[in-house]
């Protein structure tokens, strides 16, 4: 985990997804879940640590709480069809 953090990949370890202080790699636990769950478990894990350009980290925490949001609402949704 450590070596990951430190050279930094974007695309295979995205540091967002790899600094969880367990060491534990976001897609490790959201594989083993649906679409909506593992997403929202996905931006529950990076909000407040993916920076994005224009955008204050607030807003982009706030954004990213909100996304995960959606998809738990839209898990509802699906479970109550």
């Amino acid at each position: 985990m450590e070596e990951r953090v430190k050279n930094k990949d974007n695309v295979n370890h995205p540091q967002h997804y790899t600094s969880h202080p367990s060491g534990v790699e976001c897609i490790e636990i959201t594989q083993h879940y649906d679409f909506c769950v593992g997403n929202a478990i996905k931006y529950l894990w990076r909000a407040g640590l993916k920076h994005e350009e224009g955008m204050e980290d607030k807003e982009k925490q706030i954004e990213d709480l909100k996304k995960a949001v959606w998809y738990i609402n839209k898990e509802i949704e699906l479970l109550n069809k």
